[in-house]
Protein backbone atom coordinates (compact mmCIF):
# COMPACT_ATOMS: atom_id res chain seq x y z
CA UNK A 1 0.00 0.00 0.00
CA UNK A 2 1.25 3.46 -0.93
CA UNK A 3 0.02 6.41 1.09
CA UNK A 4 0.57 10.03 0.03
CA UNK A 5 0.06 12.71 2.68
CA UNK A 6 -0.25 16.39 1.84
CA UNK A 7 0.96 18.44 4.80
CA UNK A 8 3.56 17.41 7.36
CA UNK A 9 2.64 19.33 10.48
CA UNK A 10 0.21 18.21 13.22
CA UNK A 11 -2.34 15.94 11.52
CA UNK A 12 -0.13 14.83 8.66
CA UNK A 13 2.93 13.97 10.75
CA UNK A 14 0.82 12.15 13.34
CA UNK A 15 -0.85 10.09 10.61
CA UNK A 16 2.45 9.21 8.98
CA UNK A 17 3.95 7.91 12.22
CA UNK A 18 0.77 6.00 13.10
CA UNK A 19 0.55 4.34 9.67
CA UNK A 20 4.11 3.12 10.06
CA UNK A 21 3.36 1.67 13.49
CA UNK A 22 0.41 -0.21 12.02
CA UNK A 23 1.96 -1.26 8.69
CA UNK A 24 5.68 -1.83 8.44
CA UNK A 25 5.44 -2.51 4.69
CA UNK A 26 3.48 0.58 3.63
CA UNK A 27 5.17 3.14 1.39
CA UNK A 28 4.56 6.57 2.94
CA UNK A 29 5.34 9.83 1.15
CA UNK A 30 4.67 13.22 2.74
CA UNK A 31 4.77 16.48 0.78
CA UNK A 32 5.22 19.62 2.85
CA UNK A 33 5.23 23.05 1.19
CA UNK A 34 7.34 24.74 3.89
CA UNK A 35 10.87 23.84 4.84
CA UNK A 36 9.89 22.27 8.16
CA UNK A 37 7.82 19.31 9.33
CA UNK A 38 6.20 18.32 12.60
CA UNK A 39 6.69 21.79 14.01
CA UNK A 40 4.92 23.29 17.00
CA UNK A 41 2.60 25.98 15.60
CA UNK A 42 1.54 26.90 19.11
CA UNK A 43 5.12 27.71 20.06
CA UNK A 44 5.74 30.21 17.25
CA UNK A 45 4.82 33.39 19.21
CA UNK A 46 7.18 32.35 21.99
CA UNK A 47 10.11 32.15 19.60
CA UNK A 48 9.32 35.65 18.33
CA UNK A 49 9.39 36.86 21.95
CA UNK A 50 12.62 35.02 22.77
CA UNK A 51 11.07 32.71 25.37
CA UNK A 52 12.07 29.83 23.09
CA UNK A 53 15.60 30.74 22.02
CA UNK A 54 16.63 27.92 19.69
CA UNK A 55 14.55 27.60 16.49
CA UNK A 56 15.33 23.87 16.45
CA UNK A 57 13.19 23.54 19.57
CA UNK A 58 10.15 24.33 17.41
CA UNK A 59 10.58 21.21 15.29
CA UNK A 60 9.72 17.91 16.94
CA UNK A 61 11.10 15.95 14.00
CA UNK A 62 13.13 16.63 10.87
CA UNK A 63 12.84 14.93 7.47
CA UNK A 64 16.00 13.02 8.33
CA UNK A 65 14.77 11.83 11.74
CA UNK A 66 11.44 10.81 10.24
CA UNK A 67 13.24 8.70 7.67
CA UNK A 68 15.51 7.05 10.23
CA UNK A 69 12.85 6.29 12.83
CA UNK A 70 9.71 5.73 10.73
CA UNK A 71 11.02 5.11 7.20
CA UNK A 72 8.79 7.90 5.93
CA UNK A 73 9.80 9.81 2.79
CA UNK A 74 9.26 13.36 4.06
CA UNK A 75 9.79 15.84 1.23
CA UNK A 76 9.90 19.47 2.31
CA UNK A 77 9.67 22.41 -0.10
CA UNK A 78 7.37 20.30 -2.27
CA UNK A 79 3.93 21.69 -3.05
CA UNK A 80 1.09 19.57 -4.35
CA UNK A 81 -0.63 21.70 -6.99
CA UNK A 82 -3.38 19.34 -8.22
CA UNK A 83 -5.25 16.18 -7.29
CA UNK A 84 -6.43 13.61 -9.83
CA UNK A 85 -8.79 11.24 -7.99
CA UNK A 86 -9.70 9.16 -11.05
CA UNK A 87 -6.06 8.45 -11.87
CA UNK A 88 -5.12 8.31 -8.18
CA UNK A 89 -2.23 10.69 -8.71
CA UNK A 90 -1.18 14.13 -7.53
CA UNK A 91 0.85 16.76 -9.33
CA UNK A 92 3.79 18.00 -7.27
CA UNK A 93 6.10 20.98 -7.76
CA UNK A 94 9.59 20.97 -6.29
CA UNK A 95 9.84 24.53 -4.99
CA UNK A 96 13.64 24.46 -5.08
CA UNK A 97 14.04 23.37 -8.70
CA UNK A 98 10.66 24.24 -10.16
CA UNK A 99 10.35 20.71 -11.59
CA UNK A 100 6.84 19.22 -11.65
CA UNK A 101 6.03 15.52 -11.50
CA UNK A 102 3.20 13.06 -10.90
CA UNK A 103 3.02 10.88 -7.78
CA UNK A 104 0.63 7.94 -7.54
CA UNK A 105 -1.17 6.73 -4.42
CA UNK A 106 -3.43 4.01 -3.12
CA UNK A 107 -4.64 6.17 -0.23
CA UNK A 108 -4.41 9.96 -0.04
CA UNK A 109 -4.56 12.04 3.15
CA UNK A 110 -5.13 15.79 3.00
CA UNK A 111 -3.70 17.72 5.95
CA UNK A 112 -3.12 21.17 4.41
CA UNK A 113 -4.16 23.08 7.53
CA UNK A 114 -5.39 26.66 7.38
CA UNK A 115 -3.90 29.90 6.18
CA UNK A 116 -4.04 33.29 7.90
CA UNK A 117 -7.13 35.14 6.75
CA UNK A 118 -6.06 38.01 4.54
CA UNK A 119 -8.92 40.30 3.60
CA UNK A 120 -8.83 42.00 0.23
CA UNK A 121 -7.82 45.37 1.63
CA UNK A 122 -5.53 48.04 0.18
CA UNK A 123 -1.95 47.60 1.31
CA UNK A 124 -2.00 43.88 2.09
CA UNK A 125 1.46 42.66 1.11
CA UNK A 126 3.49 45.57 2.45
CA UNK A 127 7.01 44.67 3.60
CA UNK A 128 6.33 45.48 7.25
CA UNK A 129 2.95 43.75 7.28
CA UNK A 130 3.33 40.16 8.53
CA UNK A 131 1.25 37.05 9.15
CA UNK A 132 2.22 34.15 11.40
CA UNK A 133 1.58 30.56 10.33
CA UNK A 134 4.83 28.73 9.56
CA UNK A 135 8.32 28.51 10.99
CA UNK A 136 9.48 30.67 8.07
CA UNK A 137 6.98 33.37 9.09
CA UNK A 138 8.32 33.21 12.62
CA UNK A 139 11.94 33.48 11.51
CA UNK A 140 11.06 36.50 9.35
CA UNK A 141 9.33 38.33 12.18
CA UNK A 142 12.07 37.61 14.70
CA UNK A 143 14.77 38.59 12.22
CA UNK A 144 12.94 41.86 11.55
CA UNK A 145 12.56 42.54 15.29
CA UNK A 146 16.24 41.86 15.95
CA UNK A 147 17.46 43.82 12.92
CA UNK A 148 15.23 46.90 13.02
CA UNK A 149 14.27 46.94 16.71
CA UNK A 150 10.73 48.26 16.18
CA UNK A 151 9.27 50.22 19.04
CA UNK A 152 5.59 49.73 18.20
CA UNK A 153 3.34 47.03 16.76
CA UNK A 154 -0.32 46.83 15.79
CA UNK A 155 -1.96 43.43 15.90
CA UNK A 156 -5.10 43.11 13.81
CA UNK A 157 -7.28 40.51 15.51
CA UNK A 158 -7.90 39.22 19.01
CA UNK A 159 -7.59 35.44 18.85
CA UNK A 160 -5.02 33.04 20.31
CA UNK A 161 -2.07 33.95 18.07
CA UNK A 162 -2.66 37.68 18.41
CA UNK A 163 -2.87 37.57 22.21
CA UNK A 164 0.22 35.37 22.54
CA UNK A 165 2.12 37.72 20.23
CA UNK A 166 0.87 40.72 22.22
CA UNK A 167 2.29 39.25 25.42
CA UNK A 168 5.63 38.32 23.86
CA UNK A 169 6.15 41.60 22.03
CA UNK A 170 5.09 43.63 25.06
CA UNK A 171 7.62 41.70 27.16
CA UNK A 172 10.24 42.82 24.62
CA UNK A 173 9.34 46.42 25.50
CA UNK A 174 7.30 47.27 22.40
CA UNK A 175 4.20 49.46 22.44
CA UNK A 176 1.42 47.05 21.51
CA UNK A 177 -2.02 47.87 20.14
CA UNK A 178 -4.74 45.34 19.31
CA UNK A 179 -7.46 46.46 16.93
CA UNK A 180 -10.42 44.43 15.75
CA UNK A 181 -14.09 44.71 14.77
CA UNK A 182 -15.55 42.47 17.53
CA UNK A 183 -15.91 44.18 20.89
CA UNK A 184 -14.17 41.47 22.88
CA UNK A 185 -11.04 39.37 22.67
CA UNK A 186 -10.95 35.57 22.52
CA UNK A 187 -14.24 34.46 21.00
CA UNK A 188 -14.61 31.22 23.06
CA UNK A 189 -15.24 33.40 26.13
CA UNK A 190 -18.43 35.26 26.96
CA UNK A 191 -18.32 39.03 27.46
CA UNK A 192 -18.29 38.78 31.25
CA UNK A 193 -15.29 36.44 31.30
CA UNK A 194 -13.40 38.33 28.60
CA UNK A 195 -13.59 41.46 30.77
CA UNK A 196 -10.91 40.00 33.07
CA UNK A 197 -8.57 39.50 30.09
CA UNK A 198 -9.18 43.04 28.91
CA UNK A 199 -8.27 44.34 32.36
CA UNK A 200 -5.06 42.32 32.42
CA UNK A 201 -4.06 43.56 28.97
CA UNK A 202 -4.68 47.19 29.86
CA UNK A 203 -2.84 46.82 33.16
CA UNK A 204 0.18 45.49 31.26
CA UNK A 205 0.12 48.47 28.91
CA UNK A 206 -1.52 46.90 25.86
CA UNK A 207 -3.85 49.30 24.08
CA UNK A 208 -7.19 47.77 23.06
CA UNK A 209 -9.20 49.24 20.22
CA UNK A 210 -12.22 46.95 20.10
CA UNK A 211 -15.18 47.55 17.82
CA UNK A 212 -13.03 49.27 15.17
CA UNK A 213 -13.00 48.22 11.51
CA UNK A 214 -9.70 48.03 9.59
CA UNK A 215 -10.07 49.24 6.00
CA UNK A 216 -6.53 49.06 4.68
CA UNK A 217 -2.82 49.72 5.17
CA UNK A 218 -0.29 52.16 3.78
CA UNK A 219 3.40 52.90 4.17
CA UNK A 220 4.12 56.01 6.19
CA UNK A 221 7.09 57.49 8.09
CA UNK A 222 9.12 54.31 7.78
CA UNK A 223 6.31 52.18 9.20
CA UNK A 224 2.73 51.23 8.45
CA UNK A 225 -0.51 53.14 8.82
CA UNK A 226 -3.56 51.07 9.68
CA UNK A 227 -6.58 52.73 8.09
CA UNK A 228 -9.75 52.63 10.19
CA UNK A 229 -13.34 53.23 9.15
CA UNK A 230 -14.47 56.77 10.02
CA UNK A 231 -11.41 57.34 12.26
CA UNK A 232 -7.87 58.62 12.13
CA UNK A 233 -5.25 56.06 11.02
CA UNK A 234 -3.09 54.20 13.52
CA UNK A 235 0.67 54.10 13.00
CA UNK A 236 3.24 51.51 14.04
CA UNK A 237 6.67 50.26 13.03
CA UNK A 238 5.27 46.80 12.28
CA UNK A 239 1.81 45.28 11.76
CA UNK A 240 0.75 41.65 12.13
CA UNK A 241 -2.47 40.37 10.58
CA UNK A 242 -3.99 37.85 12.98
CA UNK A 243 -7.71 38.08 12.28
CA UNK A 244 -8.22 34.33 12.07
CA UNK A 245 -7.53 31.45 9.71
CA UNK A 246 -9.20 30.12 6.59
CA UNK A 247 -9.21 26.40 5.65
CA UNK A 248 -6.64 25.71 2.93
CA UNK A 249 -8.91 23.79 0.54
CA UNK A 250 -8.14 24.93 -3.01
CA UNK A 251 -6.86 21.47 -3.95
CA UNK A 252 -9.97 19.78 -2.60
CA UNK A 253 -12.29 22.23 -4.34
CA UNK A 254 -10.54 21.90 -7.71
CA UNK A 255 -10.68 18.11 -7.44
CA UNK A 256 -14.42 18.14 -6.82
CA UNK A 257 -14.44 17.11 -3.17
CA UNK A 258 -17.50 18.18 -1.19
CA UNK A 259 -16.94 21.36 0.80
CA UNK A 260 -18.90 22.66 3.76
CA UNK A 261 -18.75 25.43 6.32
CA UNK A 262 -16.23 28.15 5.39
CA UNK A 263 -15.25 26.00 2.39
CA UNK A 264 -13.84 23.33 4.71
CA UNK A 265 -13.58 19.73 3.54
CA UNK A 266 -16.58 17.60 4.45
CA UNK A 267 -15.59 14.32 6.13
CA UNK A 268 -17.45 11.58 7.96
CA UNK A 269 -16.53 10.27 11.39
CA UNK A 270 -13.87 8.03 9.80
CA UNK A 271 -12.24 11.18 8.33
CA UNK A 272 -13.18 10.04 4.81
CA UNK A 273 -13.98 12.69 2.23
CA UNK A 274 -16.68 12.46 -0.43
CA UNK A 275 -14.17 10.77 -2.78
CA UNK A 276 -13.12 7.18 -2.25
CA UNK A 277 -9.64 6.58 -0.78
CA UNK A 278 -9.14 10.27 0.08
CA UNK A 279 -9.07 11.26 3.76
CA UNK A 280 -8.71 14.70 5.35
CA UNK A 281 -7.79 15.94 8.83
CA UNK A 282 -6.93 19.07 10.78
CA UNK A 283 -7.76 22.74 10.39
CA UNK A 284 -9.08 22.24 6.84
CA UNK A 285 -11.96 19.90 7.71
CA UNK A 286 -15.52 20.30 8.90
CA UNK A 287 -16.31 18.38 12.08
CA UNK A 288 -19.19 18.06 14.50
CA UNK A 289 -19.29 20.24 17.59
CA UNK A 290 -19.45 17.63 20.33
CA UNK A 291 -22.02 19.45 22.47
CA UNK A 292 -24.47 20.71 19.84
CA UNK A 293 -23.88 18.23 17.04
CA UNK A 294 -23.72 21.13 14.60
CA UNK A 295 -21.11 21.50 11.87
CA UNK A 296 -18.04 23.44 12.94
CA UNK A 297 -14.49 24.33 11.94
CA UNK A 298 -12.25 24.05 15.00
CA UNK A 299 -8.62 24.99 14.41
CA UNK A 300 -6.80 23.49 17.37
CA UNK A 301 -3.81 21.17 17.62
CA UNK A 302 -5.49 18.57 19.85
CA UNK A 303 -8.30 17.71 17.42
CA UNK A 304 -5.89 17.70 14.45
CA UNK A 305 -3.63 15.13 16.13
CA UNK A 306 -6.55 12.91 17.11
CA UNK A 307 -7.96 13.06 13.59
CA UNK A 308 -4.58 12.12 12.13
CA UNK A 309 -4.47 9.01 14.28
CA UNK A 310 -8.05 8.05 13.37
CA UNK A 311 -7.45 8.52 9.63
CA UNK A 312 -4.30 6.40 9.88
CA UNK A 313 -6.20 3.60 11.62
CA UNK A 314 -8.81 3.55 8.87
CA UNK A 315 -6.27 3.78 6.06
CA UNK A 316 -4.73 0.64 7.52
CA UNK A 317 -8.05 -1.24 7.59
CA UNK A 318 -9.28 -0.30 11.06
CA UNK A 319 -12.55 1.29 12.11
CA UNK A 320 -11.78 4.30 14.32
CA UNK A 321 -14.31 7.10 14.73
CA UNK A 322 -14.01 10.80 15.51
CA UNK A 323 -16.76 11.78 17.92
CA UNK A 324 -16.48 15.52 17.44
CA UNK A 325 -14.63 18.41 19.04
CA UNK A 326 -15.45 20.25 22.26
CA UNK A 327 -13.02 23.02 21.42
CA UNK A 328 -11.12 22.76 24.70
CA UNK A 329 -8.47 25.48 24.86
CA UNK A 330 -6.17 27.25 27.27
CA UNK A 331 -4.14 30.44 26.95
CA UNK A 332 -1.43 32.12 29.04
CA UNK A 333 -1.70 35.90 29.04
CA UNK A 334 0.80 37.70 31.24
CA UNK A 335 -0.28 36.79 34.80
CA UNK A 336 -3.56 35.18 33.77
CA UNK A 337 -4.65 31.88 32.33
CA UNK A 338 -7.88 31.68 30.33
CA UNK A 339 -9.48 28.37 29.39
CA UNK A 340 -12.70 27.14 27.84
CA UNK A 341 -14.42 23.95 26.77
CA UNK A 342 -17.72 23.18 25.08
CA UNK A 343 -19.89 26.13 24.06
CA UNK A 344 -20.31 29.46 25.78
CA UNK A 345 -23.55 31.09 26.87
CA UNK A 346 -23.72 33.25 23.75
CA UNK A 347 -23.48 30.22 21.47
CA UNK A 348 -26.03 28.25 23.51
CA UNK A 349 -28.56 31.06 23.21
CA UNK A 350 -27.87 31.40 19.49
CA UNK A 351 -28.61 27.67 19.17
CA UNK A 352 -31.87 28.32 21.06
CA UNK A 353 -30.83 26.11 23.97
CA UNK A 354 -32.63 27.06 27.18
CA UNK A 355 -29.58 27.45 29.39
CA UNK A 356 -28.54 28.73 32.79
CA UNK A 357 -25.17 29.26 34.42
CA UNK A 358 -23.34 29.59 37.70
CA UNK A 359 -20.36 31.86 38.29
CA UNK A 360 -18.05 31.41 41.25
CA UNK A 361 -14.72 32.83 42.39
CA UNK A 362 -12.91 30.17 44.44
CA UNK A 363 -9.28 30.10 45.48
CA UNK A 364 -7.05 27.73 43.55
CA UNK A 365 -6.07 25.91 46.76
CA UNK A 366 -6.82 25.86 50.48
CA UNK A 367 -7.24 29.37 51.87
CA UNK A 368 -4.96 28.76 54.83
CA UNK A 369 -2.08 27.66 52.60
CA UNK A 370 0.09 30.63 51.49
CA UNK A 371 -0.14 32.01 47.97
CA UNK A 372 -3.74 31.28 47.05
CA UNK A 373 -5.15 33.12 44.05
CA UNK A 374 -8.70 33.67 42.90
CA UNK A 375 -10.09 32.21 39.70
CA UNK A 376 -13.44 32.95 38.08
CA UNK A 377 -15.35 29.86 36.95
CA UNK A 378 -18.42 29.93 34.71
CA UNK A 379 -20.35 26.73 34.03
CA UNK A 380 -23.16 26.73 31.46
CA UNK A 381 -25.82 24.02 31.49
CA UNK A 382 -29.21 23.19 30.00
CA UNK A 383 -32.04 24.11 32.36
CA UNK A 384 -34.36 21.13 32.19
CA UNK A 385 -31.84 18.32 31.73
CA UNK A 386 -28.83 19.87 33.54
CA UNK A 387 -26.70 18.73 30.59
CA UNK A 388 -23.28 20.34 30.73
CA UNK A 389 -22.86 22.70 27.78
CA UNK A 390 -19.60 24.47 28.46
CA UNK A 391 -17.25 26.07 30.95
CA UNK A 392 -14.88 29.03 31.06
CA UNK A 393 -12.24 29.83 33.66
CA UNK A 394 -9.99 32.86 34.08
CA UNK A 395 -7.42 32.96 36.85
CA UNK A 396 -3.82 32.24 37.73
CA UNK A 397 -2.82 28.80 39.00
CA UNK A 398 -4.99 25.70 38.70
CA UNK A 399 -7.10 26.86 35.77
CA UNK A 400 -5.90 24.15 33.38
CA UNK A 401 -6.62 21.40 35.90
CA UNK A 402 -10.24 22.47 36.44
CA UNK A 403 -11.03 23.00 32.76
CA UNK A 404 -9.73 19.52 31.98
CA UNK A 405 -11.92 18.00 34.70
CA UNK A 406 -14.94 19.83 33.28
CA UNK A 407 -14.05 18.82 29.71
CA UNK A 408 -13.80 15.19 30.80
CA UNK A 409 -17.13 15.39 32.63
CA UNK A 410 -18.78 16.77 29.49
CA UNK A 411 -17.29 14.09 27.26
CA UNK A 412 -18.41 11.38 29.68
CA UNK A 413 -21.96 12.70 29.63
CA UNK A 414 -22.11 13.70 33.29
CA UNK A 415 -24.76 16.24 34.21
CA UNK A 416 -24.00 19.53 35.92
CA UNK A 417 -25.51 18.09 39.10
CA UNK A 418 -22.99 15.23 39.12
CA UNK A 419 -20.05 17.63 39.39
CA UNK A 420 -20.65 17.65 43.14
CA UNK A 421 -19.98 13.89 43.29
CA UNK A 422 -16.57 13.88 41.59
CA UNK A 423 -13.83 12.50 43.85
CA UNK A 424 -10.95 14.86 43.13
CA UNK A 425 -7.46 14.93 44.59
CA UNK A 426 -6.88 17.26 47.53
CA UNK A 427 -3.87 18.59 49.37
CA UNK A 428 -3.57 22.18 50.67
CA UNK A 429 -0.99 23.31 48.06
CA UNK A 430 -3.18 22.11 45.18
CA UNK A 431 -6.85 22.38 46.02
CA UNK A 432 -9.48 22.58 48.74
CA UNK A 433 -11.42 19.73 50.24
CA UNK A 434 -14.32 21.05 48.20
CA UNK A 435 -12.71 21.60 44.81
CA UNK A 436 -13.96 24.48 42.62
CA UNK A 437 -15.52 21.91 40.28
CA UNK A 438 -17.39 20.36 43.22
CA UNK A 439 -18.46 23.83 44.32
CA UNK A 440 -19.99 24.50 40.90
CA UNK A 441 -21.96 21.28 41.32
CA UNK A 442 -23.15 22.32 44.79
CA UNK A 443 -24.33 25.67 43.44
CA UNK A 444 -26.23 24.03 40.59
CA UNK A 445 -27.82 21.59 43.03
CA UNK A 446 -28.98 24.56 45.14
CA UNK A 447 -30.68 26.00 42.06
CA UNK A 448 -32.27 22.66 41.20
CA UNK A 449 -33.65 22.20 44.71
CA UNK A 450 -34.86 25.78 44.98
CA UNK A 451 -32.52 26.59 47.86
CA UNK A 452 -31.47 29.75 46.07
CA UNK A 453 -32.59 31.95 43.20
CA UNK A 454 -30.14 34.12 41.30
CA UNK A 455 -29.88 37.17 39.09
CA UNK A 456 -27.07 38.23 36.77
CA UNK A 457 -24.92 41.22 35.85
CA UNK A 458 -26.92 42.08 32.73
CA UNK A 459 -30.10 42.38 34.81
CA UNK A 460 -28.80 44.82 37.43
CA UNK A 461 -29.44 48.05 35.54
CA UNK A 462 -33.04 47.04 34.83
CA UNK A 463 -33.90 46.51 38.50
CA UNK A 464 -36.35 49.16 39.76
CA UNK A 465 -34.95 51.90 41.99
CA UNK A 466 -38.42 53.13 43.06
CA UNK A 467 -38.55 51.26 46.37
CA UNK A 468 -40.64 48.36 45.04
CA UNK A 469 -37.67 46.03 45.61
CA UNK A 470 -34.84 46.06 48.12
CA UNK A 471 -31.26 46.12 46.80
CA UNK A 472 -28.79 44.89 49.40
CA UNK A 473 -24.97 44.77 49.47
CA UNK A 474 -23.70 42.42 52.20
CA UNK A 475 -20.00 43.29 52.04
CA UNK A 476 -18.17 45.20 54.72
CA UNK A 477 -18.58 48.96 55.00
CA UNK A 478 -15.02 49.40 53.72
CA UNK A 479 -15.63 47.28 50.62
CA UNK A 480 -18.90 49.07 49.95
CA UNK A 481 -17.18 52.45 50.20
CA UNK A 482 -14.62 51.36 47.59
CA UNK A 483 -17.38 50.90 45.03
CA UNK A 484 -20.89 49.50 44.73
CA UNK A 485 -23.74 49.10 42.27
CA UNK A 486 -26.12 52.03 42.10
CA UNK A 487 -29.06 51.78 44.46
CA UNK A 488 -27.68 48.94 46.61
CA UNK A 489 -27.62 49.71 50.35
CA UNK A 490 -25.03 48.25 52.68
CA UNK A 491 -25.83 45.72 55.42
CA UNK A 492 -22.86 43.43 56.20
CA UNK A 493 -23.78 39.76 56.32
CA UNK A 494 -22.38 39.36 59.84
CA UNK A 495 -24.83 42.01 61.09
CA UNK A 496 -27.80 40.67 59.14
CA UNK A 497 -29.58 38.71 61.88
CA UNK A 498 -29.39 41.60 64.35
CA UNK A 499 -30.56 44.21 61.82
CA UNK A 500 -33.07 42.22 59.79
CA UNK A 501 -35.85 44.44 61.09
CA UNK A 502 -34.45 47.28 59.00
CA UNK A 503 -35.46 45.44 55.83
CA UNK A 504 -39.00 46.06 54.57
CA UNK A 505 -41.16 42.93 54.47
CA UNK A 506 -43.14 41.81 51.45
CA UNK A 507 -40.67 43.11 48.87
CA UNK A 508 -38.28 41.05 46.74
CA UNK A 509 -34.68 41.26 47.95
CA UNK A 510 -31.76 41.37 45.49
CA UNK A 511 -28.53 40.65 47.34
CA UNK A 512 -24.93 41.21 46.26
CA UNK A 513 -21.48 40.68 47.79
CA UNK A 514 -17.95 40.49 46.41
CA UNK A 515 -18.09 37.04 44.76
CA UNK A 516 -21.53 35.60 45.55
CA UNK A 517 -20.68 33.61 48.69
CA UNK A 518 -21.69 36.04 51.45
CA UNK A 519 -24.80 37.08 49.52
CA UNK A 520 -25.74 33.39 49.22
CA UNK A 521 -25.39 32.99 52.99
CA UNK A 522 -27.53 36.09 53.44
CA UNK A 523 -30.18 34.70 51.09
CA UNK A 524 -30.37 31.48 53.09
CA UNK A 525 -30.96 33.46 56.29
CA UNK A 526 -33.47 35.80 54.66
CA UNK A 527 -35.44 33.17 52.74
CA UNK A 528 -35.97 31.19 55.95
CA UNK A 529 -37.37 34.35 57.50
CA UNK A 530 -39.97 34.74 54.77
CA UNK A 531 -38.17 37.02 52.33
CA UNK A 532 -38.28 36.48 48.55
CA UNK A 533 -34.54 36.58 48.00
CA UNK A 534 -32.29 36.56 44.87
CA UNK A 535 -28.52 36.05 44.96
CA UNK A 536 -26.27 37.96 42.55
CA UNK A 537 -24.25 35.50 40.46
CA UNK A 538 -20.54 36.31 40.35
CA UNK A 539 -20.63 39.16 42.86
CA UNK A 540 -19.51 42.75 42.61
CA UNK A 541 -16.11 41.50 41.44
CA UNK A 542 -17.71 40.33 38.19
CA UNK A 543 -20.07 43.29 37.95
CA UNK A 544 -17.20 45.74 38.34
CA UNK A 545 -15.15 43.91 35.74
CA UNK A 546 -17.88 44.00 33.10
CA UNK A 547 -19.15 47.52 33.70
CA UNK A 548 -15.62 48.84 34.03
CA UNK A 549 -14.60 47.11 30.82
CA UNK A 550 -17.57 48.58 28.99
CA UNK A 551 -16.33 51.97 30.06
CA UNK A 552 -12.82 51.03 28.88
CA UNK A 553 -11.56 51.24 32.47
CA UNK A 554 -11.78 47.70 33.77
CA UNK A 555 -11.89 47.22 37.54
CA UNK A 556 -11.40 43.45 37.43
CA UNK A 557 -9.67 42.15 40.51
CA UNK A 558 -6.05 41.13 39.94
CA UNK A 559 -4.83 37.69 40.85
CA UNK A 560 -4.36 37.42 44.58
CA UNK A 561 -6.10 36.95 47.90
CA UNK A 562 -9.36 38.81 48.39
CA UNK A 563 -12.50 38.54 50.45
CA UNK A 564 -15.23 36.33 49.11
Amino acid sequence: MKVVIIGGVAGGATAAARIRRLDEQAEIVVFERSGFVSYANCGLPYYVGGVIEDPEELTLQTPESFLVRFRVDMRVRHEVIALHPKQKTVTVRNLESGVEFEESYDKLLLAPGAKPTQPKLPGVGLRKLFTLRTVEDTLCIREFVEREVPKSVILCGGGFISLELAENLRELGMDVTIVQRPRQLLNPLDEDMAAFLHAEMREKGVRLLLGHSVEGFSEADGGVNVLLKDEEPLHADIVVLAIGVTPETRLARDAGLELGLKDSIVVNDRMETSVSDIYAVGDAVQVKQYITGENAVISLAGPANKQGRIAADNICGGDSRYLGAQGSSVLKLFGLTAAATGINERTAKKAEIDCDKVILSPLNHAGYYPGGTVMTVKVVFEKKTYRLLGAQIVGCDGVDKRIDVLATAMHAGLTALQLKDLDLAYAPPYSSAKDPVNMAGFMIENLEKGAVKQFHWDEVDALPRDGSVTLLDTRTAEEYADGHAEGFVNLPVDELRQRMGELPAGKPLYVMCQTGLRSYLACRVLSQSGYDCYNFSGGYRLYGAVTGDRAAGSKAAPCGMEKR
